[in-house]
Parts: structure tokens; sequence; C-alpha cells
């Protein structure tokens, strides 16, 4: 399914009519989870020709779909773990991941590009291990790998990545993988069901799940948080797609339903400074305590991460001094120059939905694949991670419309799919943001594609806060179009700056604030 842009203007997006539209709805679907997951069901069931209403009690990708590492990848420990283990499940998971990952950078080429990570090796031993398992991950790509993985020099990784400290190196082996913006990612893909029929709305909960006579889930009653309104959805079915929460819902229908879900938490460090040259990251093959790390350049700053460690439940995670800390000792240990807490600009922290499993001694050891089921009209995805997401739907999918014939059903159509900024008018896009600074010409485009233009009417090009590329028009393209409601989703999601700099976040605060109340 290919959608493409012929004109300048495009359709706001009115919150008081997606609220009107569910207030007594009939739909085919309603999705209850606006991260990746439950927005690729939706891309999906529209696809089909069903009917689709998605509710989030939070903002669009506000949990585990904007903390990610930003990588879209097949895994290359879960690799390392198929062959170790012998395990053809996490085999075919890496195959599976590959495939996808060409359809995430064909989808928005804006948003997502290749990547190439240079692996540092310590021992001579290590060379051929490293190269042995890459080599694999990239023929597991068939035709669609992004490059050959490669044995570097010293020399050749010193130029490729100054910042690694050489003395205690042997040499390295080269790969790539992609990389991604993904909570516009997500927001674009919102955008795209917006604009393909489906109803929306964000900080709306479900408050309780309706059932038939033979106790079948057949909708839900809902509240929207920004108006206040009372929402009644019936739905032929129900997805819950609500990631670390997937048992609270599970429960909601059936308090008797066993838990499925063990959660851990994925801390990253941004530090204000740009290690590394563009298009280059580095993997660090182990840690102390056995886990791989990754050293990025993202939009101008450095991302560093992740941890994994067994978590609670909660909204908003936040990173540990200890987690920081520990980031940042685990990275020194292979710079030239050592990173120190002055230079952290921001930290996020995600919780990865994990699917339990008995014997497991460490949330490292769960499982990353998705998990699927269907309990009485409600069906459930959960598990996976962002580069599958498509795959996940589709599955999903399949499975209710074989369960569901009397919705008629099409085939899957998301294969050729593209998001908006990645369908429409490239020429006038880039001549709107000719003559701008280069760093916000730059920042519009990666942002917001061939759309740019179309956000430049919005407002003015004045930059908002010195040594950023954000400008005025971009907080009435947000609230307008792309559903922000509160100060947070603004920063955090649409513009991005509060998952790098916390002082620039600070400073936008009133200006996003005084664009909410005038919208």
């Amino acid at each position: 399914m290919t959608q493409s842009d012929t004109t300048d203007y495009l359709e706001p997006w009115d919150r008081q009519t997606h609220v009107a539209n569910l207030q007594s709805a009939d739909v085919d679907v309603l999705i209850v989870g606006g991260g990746a997951s439950g927005v690729g069901v939706a891309l999906d069931a529209l696809s089909r020709g069903l009917t689709v209403a998605l509710v989030d009690r939070q903002d669009f990708m506000a949990g585990s779909s904007s903390r990610s590492t930003k990588l879209i990848h097949g895994g290359v420990r879960y690799l390392e773990q198929a062959f170790k283990g012998l395990d053809i499940g996490k085999y075919q998971l890496v195959k599976e991941a590959l495939a996808e990952r060409k359809r995430m950078l064909n989808m928005a080429p804006h948003l997502a590009w290749p990547l190439t990570l240079i692996t540092p090796v310590k021992g001579w031993l290590g060379i051929p291990y490293y190269y042995a398992g890459l080599w694999l991950y990239e023929r597991l790509s068939g035709s669609e790998r992004l490059g050959k993985a490669g044995i570097e020099s010293k020399a050749a990784i010193q130029r490729a990545c100054p910042t690694l400290k050489l003395d205690q190196l042997k040499g390295g082996v080269s790969y790539m993988d992609g990389q991604f913006d993904d909570a516009r990612f997500g927001i674009s893909m919102v955008r795209s069901a917006i604009e393909q029929g489906a109803s929306v709305l964000n900080h709306t909960s479900v408050d309780e799940l309706m059932k038939d006579d033979e106790g079948r889930v057949c909708g839900a009653r809902c509240t929207d948080h920004i108006g206040g309104e009372a929402l009644t959805i019936n739905a032929k079915v129900v997805v819950n797609c609500t990631g670390p929460w997937t048992d609270h819902l599970r429960h909601m229908a059936d308090p008797d339903a066993e838990s499925l879900m063990s959660v851990s938490s994925g801390v990253h460090v941004a530090f204000d400074k740009e290690m590394l040259p563009e298009g280059h990251g580095i993997l660090v093959p182990e840690t102390d305590d056995g886990r791989v790390l990754f050293i990025l350049p993202w939009l101008g700053k450095t991302i560093v991460g992740t941890t994994d460690q067994k978590a609670e439940l909660t909204d908003d995670p936040a990173a540990t001094d200890e987690e920081i800390d520990y980031i940042i000792e685990q990275v020194n240990g292979w710079l030239n120059e050592s990173l120190t807490r002055d230079e952290v600009s921001a930290t996020y922290s995600g919780l990865r939905p994990l699917v339990s499993q008995p014997g497991a001694e460490s949330t490292s050891q769960l499982s990353r694949d998705h998990v699927i089921l269907n309990e009485k009209g409600l069906m459930t995805l959960t598990g996976g991670k962002w580069t599958t997401w498509r795959r996940m739907a589709e599955d999903l999918m399949d499975q209710l419309a074989a369960a569901n014939p009397e919705l008629n059903a099409g085939a899957c159509g998301t294969y050729d799919l593209r998001l908006p900024g990645a369908n429409g008018d490239k020429q006038a896009a880039k001549g709107a943001i000719e003559g701008l600074p280069d760093d916000i010409a730059a920042h519009l485009w990666e942002a917001y594609g061939d759309r740019a233009h179309v956000v430049l009417q919005q407002g003015t090009t004045d930059r908002l806060v010195a040594n950023l590329p954000y400008i005025q028009a971009e907080l009435g393209w947000a609230v307008n179009y792309e559903g922000a409601c509160h100060v947070d989703d603004i920063l955090y999601r649409r513009m991005r700056v509060g998952m790098l700099d916390s002082a620039g976040t600070n400073a936008l605060r009133s200006e996003a604030e005084a664009a909410l109340k005038t919208a």
C-alpha cells in the first residue's frame, strides 16, 4: 500500500472530531495502546479494509517506543545466543528482523538511515570470532543486506572512530545496521493511520471492557482526559497492545488470567558532544556483566546504552545515579578521553515488555519474541521489538482475520507502506527550506521530510532557543497536526529535545505552553 501527497494542504487533526466519532462508535477493531505495536496493528487493519479506533491513556509513543536505543536491527546478540544455545527460534527472530530492517528504511528515509558499526576487539582470537558472526548476520539479510562485514585494522579504526582507546586493541570488525528517530517514526505512523480514516485519541483511558451475553469482549468504555468526555466504543475485536501494561488489560477482562509479563529497564545517557563521525557507531562487545553497549551519534549528540535490570511498572521510568555511573564507567574503559557526569546532557529510561519464562535467571534471558493471545474477544500482542512492528502486526491480524471471518478482512497491505514525509513533493520541501540556516534546514528535512514546507506554513522560522534547530512553526504543527496535548508531548516526542538536552528542554517549556494555549 503506497500513499502519495499531491497537495500543500493537509487536513488538521481535530481532536473534537475524533472524540465525537468515538462517543458512541461501532468499529471492527479497537486497539488499546499507541506505541509501535498498537499503531502498527492499526495500519495493518486499515490496509485490509477494516474500520479502526485506537486509544492510549498517555501520549502516542510515550512508553518504550520513544525510549529505545534508536537502532533498526536484527539483533547481533540474539544471533550469538542462537548458536550458543542451539536455539532455532532466536535464529528465525534475527532473520525476520533483518528483513523488516530494510522495509523500515524504505518507509521513511528521512527518519531512518544506514549506520556503520565498529566492534573493537582486544584479543586476536576475537577478530575471527566476531567476523564470522557478523558475516553470517549480513548473509541472513539475503538481497536486503546493507553492506558487507569487514575486518578492520587499528589504523582504520582510528580513522573511523578516533575516540577509541587503541593501545589495548588488536583490531576490529565492521558491519551495517539501521538507525532511526523512534518517536518521530511512530508519530508519522499515527498520522498515516489518521489520514487513512482511523479514529485515534491519546490521553484516553480504558475504564471498563464491555462483554456480550456470552462473556466475549465486545468494546470498551473510555474517558478522554483532555476534555473529560465519556466514550463508548463497540468493537468486534479489541486488541491489547499495551506493552509492559499488558497484564493490566488482560486482568480487566479476566481477573483470574495468568500473568504473562516481566519488565526490565533500559537506561541511556546522552552526552553533549559529537564523539563519532557521521554515520558511524561503536558496539562494545561485552561489558563487565556480559551486556553489549552501543555508543551512537544521534541528532547532534552521543547516546550510550543500555542497561538491562528487572524493574517495576511506572509511567515515567528514570535513570538512577547508579545506572548513569555504570554506563560512564563501562564506556570509559574503551575511550581515550574519559566521559564525566558534567558532560551528560540528558538521560532516559524505557521499560521492555518481556514474556516471562520459568527458570530464567535474568531479564536478559527472557524472550524478545512476540506473543499473540486470543482470549474471548480480547486479542493480545506483546513482546517483540521496534524493528519487527510491521511483521508482528501482520501476524496478529492474520490470526484475527481467521478467527473472525465475518469481518471479510483482506490481505495485509503494508509491505510497501510509505509514511508521511516520504511520499510527497520533495522539490517543494527542499525549495522551502533553502536559505534557512544549515542546522535548521537539516533538522526540518530529517524530522518532516517532504512535508517540511507544510510545517513552515504553521508559523515563523524564528529559532526558539539559541544553538538548537527548533523553530516556532513546529509548535503549531505538533499541536494542530500531530495531536500534542501536553508540553512533554511536544518536547519529548514531537521535537525530541527532551531526550537529548535537559537545559534546552527547560528553555523551551514556556514556548510549548504558549502554543498549547493558543491552539
